[in-house]
């Protein structure tokens, strides 16, 4: 543990998905005495088989003015990779309809900037917990390739590569030929798209295992843990919190943070409070290779069918889809049928794809893609949220949790 002059404070983090897992060892690290509370165990909901891609250089975020073109077929198609199904929610109309006002090409340009400095401070404190420890976690450094299906959707990503190039990406449009040469298992799809933005410094691992190596480290360090315990509520006294409510009782500390995802939003709503996050629905399958030469050794985005592909060892991570459909995690078998052809349509024979551990997360989006970060304004003193991050929970939860910690630390004991 790092030496500190951080008062000894309690704090209370609530949620242990990758998010607040990362958290409560970033505040660990500084001296906090820290208790970690979830419904569950440790890396469920969103951290369980997300798409294991940690994308720190490449950013493209969901609201996009590219999005107005595309929404009679998310409103209508059937098998869209994006879905709004629209309910008698006012929650989910007005998270739409701020939506749709965030998808501005000067929004985008913000939004790209703000999560690509997040994320580099992300990859930083990730690296340094792999230095310091001990984790198994499947991890990779082989780069990504997002491929695009026709000219035109190649074009408005060298657009997008350019701006991110300005925020210091390194990054190349590549040619067909040339993505095969980087990985030779895209050989019999490469007639199929036009070309690719290649990032040759993006990761993978596997986002379920790091939190239970998190558990595990941070059991050793002392931190509490309350599993199976909901949160029911956040007892208030005046400007303070002073304990979370759950079944077993109150748990009391001197600062809560909020790291509950999707369930962040009636938690705050209790106190009068807007969070301003809502469930996006995803799906994974996670199949085992047969052949080491016909699965991808890179990690591989196929922007047209919104999938992704990630090796994890001798496993392979396919994930993809987003849902506007409200808090449900059923699945389809349509939706898996789909992740299955996209696999075998780009790497036919990494597997027999027979056994599938089909999989339904819920990431927490916010209308703009930035997470929240912070107090909010009216929200007693010592409630911190770190929410919101969507698609990049794993790939933004180091840094959040070094911002977070710097944020606790500032505040008068």
């Amino acid at each position: 543990m790092n030496a500190s002059s951080t008062p000894a404070r309690h704090v209370c983090v609530l949620g242990a998905g990758i998010v607040g897992l990362a958290a409560a060892w970033q505040l660990r690290r500084e001296g906090f005495e820290v208790t970690v509370v979830d419904r569950a165990h440790a890396g469920t909901g969103a951290s369980a088989a997300n798409g294991a891609q940690l994308s720190y250089a490449y950013v493209q975020p969901l609201a996009d003015p590219g999005i107005w073109r595309q929404l009679p077929k998310l409103l209508l198609a059937p098998d869209s990779p994006l879905k709004l199904r629209l309910q008698a929610d006012p929650h989910q109309w007005a998270w739409g309809l701020q939506f749709l006002a965030a998808c501005r090409a000067s929004v985008s340009r913000r939004t790209t900037g703000s999560l690509l400095a997040l994320a580099a401070e992300s990859r930083a404190g990730f690296e340094q917990l792999r230095a310091e420890t001990d984790i198994e976690c499947d991890f990779s450094a082989t780069g990504k390739l997002v491929l695009y299906q026709d000219e035109a959707s190649f074009a408005s990503a060298r657009q997008q590569m350019a701006l991110q190039r300005e925020l210091g990406s390194v990054q190349h449009a590549l040619s067909p030929a040339e993505c095969v040469a980087i990985e030779p298992a895209l050989a019999g799809y490469a007639p199929r798209f036009a070309g690719a933005i290649h990032t040759p410094s993006e990761c993978a691992a596997d986002c379920h295992k790091v939190c239970l190596e998190l558990l595990r480290l941070l059991l050793a360090q002392g931190v509490r843990f309350a599993f199976d315990t909901p949160v029911t509520g956040l007892k208030r006294s005046g400007d303070r919190i002073v304990a979370a409510q759950t079944p077993r009782g109150p748990i009391e500390a001197d600062a809560f943070v909020v790291a509950l995802g999707t369930a962040s939003h009636p938690l705050a709503r209790m106190l009068g409070l807007r969070v301003p996050v809502y469930p996006l629905k995803g799906y994974s399958l996670t199949v085992d290779v047969k052949e080491t030469s016909a699965a991808p050794k890179v990690n591989v985005t196929d922007a047209a069918r919104k999938v992704v592909f990630a090796r994890l060892g001798q496993r392979m991570r396919v994930a993809g889809m987003a849902e506007l459909a409200g808090d449900n995690t059923h699945i389809p078998g349509d939706r898996i049928d789909s992740l299955r052809a996209s696999a075998r349509a780009l790497f036919p024979d990494a597997s027999d794809y027979d056994e599938l551990r089909p999989w339904a997360g819920l990431r927490p989006a916010t209308p703009t893609g930035l997470p929240v970060l912070g107090q909010l304004p009216g929200g007693p003193g010592n409630l911190w949220f770190n929410t919101g991050h969507g698609a990049l929970g794993f790939t933004l939860a180091f840094g959040s949790a070094q911002r977070l910690a710097a944020l606790l630390r500032a505040q008068p004991a």
